[in-house]
This record gives C-alpha cells, structure tokens and sequence, in this order.
C-alpha cells in the first residue's frame, strides 16, 4: 500500500457517501469566523459537535478531516477557521491566542447549539487546541469533550519543551514586544527554511498533506506570550464533563495528557495506540477512523439522552 493512501484528509479523499458540507458563517465579537459544517443525509435532528486543530491550522487540515469522519458517523460536525487564520476576520492575523481561541470555541459552540437540527453539542480538540477546548467544556458549554492527541502545557511543561527558564522567559518577552510592534509574521513551517517555526515538520511541509493552499503558513511573534504562560491544565479543576482522551506515547506531549487525566475528577475514558505520532494523528488514514470511532462512541452517550 502506498504512502499516499494510508493518508486521508479533504483534498484528496471524496466525501463520503450521504455526507454533506456547506459553508456557515457566525461572528464572536464582530469577528466573522469561516466555517464548514458537515451532517448525514436527511434533516436531523443529530448530536453536534465542534471540532478544532492544531496550532497555526485551518479548517480544511485535520479538523474538518475529523468534522467529516463524525458526519460518517452520524454527528453534525462543524470545523472553522479562528479568528484572525484562514478565511475568517480579524484585524491581527496569525496570533496563537490561547484567550482568543477559546473565545472562538464558544461562539463556535453557541452557533451549533443555535441550529434546529443539532442537539446535545460536544467538542473535540485536537493537539493544541485540547486546552482551549477542555476550557470551554469546564465552563459548561459543551455536554462532552473528547481530545485527540492533545497539548497540554503547564509552566513546568513549557520550561522542559523549550530550552528552560531563561529561554522561555526572553520568547516571552520577545512576543510581547512584537505585540506592541507592527505585525511581522514569520514562516511557520519550511523543510528548507531553518528560521521557521516548525523547521522540517512532517505534514505542515508535505504538499499532499498539511502544506495545502488553504493553510496560512504564517506565525506572528507576537504569540509567544500567550501561548507560553497559558496553563492549559487548570481547566482540569473545574471540569466534570464526560471526556474521552485518544493518545500515544509517541505522541508530542503524553506527559500532558496524563497529567491532565491525573489532576481532574470528571470521568475520563482513555485509548492509548501504540507507535502513532502526532502527525499520524492528523491524516494517518488507519488512525483517523480508529480515533474518530473511540470518539463518536463516548460523544454518542450524551446524543443518545438527548435525542430520545
């Protein structure tokens, strides 16, 4: 079997049959944020779900390739692009805004809870979204929470990732100085360019993957200080949403999930695969429908009540 059809994502795999999509608008704060909306065939109603990426990502890589899957599986699935990325508003663009991000989510949670046809509305997070989607599910607004090989970052965790205290410190400086300063984006993701972000990643610098037209390829330094004293773990406290975790230890940060897992009391379902790392995670064809089916079993429960 070839690489290229182990892979599955919106490009370069036809919606499946009685899937449709369309595209929806809604707004957070003046904000007009792009969305797709994927359901089954027929009228409804279904459970919702909204469905978010990793960092620096839009709507058409891993989250509408998840958004999809669960349209398969029964759900209406939104994915969108943040404000400020992709084909959404905003005034400052390309900022990794844990604050904003969430804020987002919840609009994004609102507008699926809005529509006639959606019930019981839950949310997956992917990578780096997992916090900011677990936020939202401890503020209540989401009846379920399901994270697929999440990001998961305290000030300890931050300290270990990138080079220490010290350095951690001065990007944190860095990015509030570039807050002050007119925007000057960086390019995310290079397999030739070393001053990137993600220099060399799999999938963000692969054509046929992450590396699609539809993909900002952009990063504002400006985000460093957001991203690196948010504490992605503290919404564990206040959580009592059912969760489901999908992870590996090959995975970017299982330290993250365990910790997370550990720290709160809501009950936390967990599938551990073996061997699959965090772009796997993404469009790995095998591993999709194996997360997206762990995930539209323990998000089903909510439905289920709700629909009856």
């Amino acid at each position: 079997m070839s690489i290229e059809s182990t892979r599955i994502n919106l490009q370069n795999t036809a919606d499946p049959a009685g899937v449709q999509r369309r595209a929806v608008r809604f707004e957070r704060d003046d904000i007009e944020l792009s969305g797709l909306l994927f359901t089954p065939a027929g009228d409804g109603p279904w459970p919702g779900v909204v469905v978010t990426g990793a960092w620096t990502t839009v709507k058409e890589q891993m989250a509408g390739t998840y958004a999809r899957a669960l349209a398969e599986r029964g759900f209406a699935a939104l994915a969108f692009d943040f404000g400020g990325w992709g084909a959404s508003g905003g005034a400052r663009r390309f900022v990794e805004s844990p604050k904003e991000k969430t804020a987002d989510i919840r609009a994004a949670a609102g507008f699926m809870a809005a529509q006639p046809a959606v019930k019981a509305v839950s949310g997956l997070g992917i990578c780096a979204s997992a916090g900011y989607m677990a936020a939202v599910a401890a503020d209540g607004a989401l009846d379920r929470l399901a994270l697929v090989a999440p990001w998961l970052h305290d000030r300890g965790l931050v300290d270990q990732i990138y080079g220490g205290a010290e350095a951690v410190d001065g990007l944190i400086a860095a990015g509030r100085a570039a807050a002050e300063a007119e925007p000057a984006p960086m390019v995310a993701a290079s397999a030739t360019d070393e001053g990137a972000l993600m220099y060399g990643a799999p999938y963000y610098t692969e054509p046929d993957r992450g590396l699609i037209a539809a993909y900002d390829n952009a990063f504002d330094p400006a985000s460093w200080a957001g991203w690196l004293t948010y504490d992605a773990l503290v919404s564990a406290d206040r959580l009592d949403a059912p969760t489901i975790i999908v992870c590996s230890d090959a995975a970017a940060l299982p330290a993250g999930a365990r910790a997370y897992v550990k720290r709160t009391d809501a009950p936390v379902a967990e599938l551990w695969l073996d061997g699959v790392n965090q772009f796997d995670f993404y469009d790995r064809r095998d591993v999709v429908q194996r997360a997206a089916d762990a995930v539209a079993g323990h998000l089903g429960g909510a439905a289920a009540a709700q629909l009856a």
